[in-house]
């Protein structure tokens, strides 16, 4: 199924065929998350782990419609310039801040009153944990945290599939997409 105007899909189409050179999610992956974001119509979005843009992209399409905006954080700095053009090329670079870094450090220093709606994973996988654990501060109740390659990577994110079971404030779930993709809701 086509999404996008002919420009989107055709960088989409080339991205798709890099996927396992850059570690992105699959088509089926991004297209449950881009409906998921609209239909919720979620605001806030941040997501880590930029790779080349090809979530992104996706996700700053949810963004646009519902009149939102994503923050999006990659470690490596040829990554950043490469998802930067790919993002100017469909039109969503309005919609999305890049901030190249260290995950952690970047979201650690998020201000105290930055507020998150729903928060996509996909960077290192055993700072998942931590990921998360910086993460909940800002997610507003209501709001979903999604990582990806927990069935793929299941041994190195298990202290994060262990910490989000456990936690009193979350719901979590496991969807069969691709790769696996935990999605926890945050109840309280």
């Amino acid at each position: 199924m086509k999404y996008f105007d002919g420009v989107t899909e055709e960088v989409l189409s080339g991205l798709e065929k890099t996927q396992h050179e850059f570690w992105n999610i699959s088509r089926l992956t991004a297209e449950f998350m881009y409906n998921f974001i609209k239909t919720s119509k979620f605001k806030s979005v941040i997501e880590v782990g930029t790779s080349n843009g090809y979530s992104g992209i996706w996700l700053g399409k949810a963004v646009k419609e519902t009149g939102g905006h994503l923050t999006t954080i990659e470690f490596w700095e040829k990554r950043f310039s490469i998802a930067r053009e790919n993002f100017k090329k469909c039109g969503v670079e309005d919609y999305i801040t890049i901030v190249q870094g260290s995950a952690c450090d970047v979201l650690r220093d998020l201000p105290e009153d930055f507020k998150i709606d729903f928060a996509f994973v996909d960077a290192n996988k055993k700072e998942y944990v931590d990921y998360f654990n910086l993460i909940n501060p800002h997610l507003n109740i209501g709001g979903y945290i999604a990582c990806d390659n927990v069935l793929s990577h299941q041994e190195k994110i298990q202290t994060f599939i262990d910490a989000i079971n456990a936690h009193k404030n979350y719901e979590n779930v496991v969807l069969n997409l691709p790769a696996g993709l935990s999605l926890g809701r945050k109840c309280a």
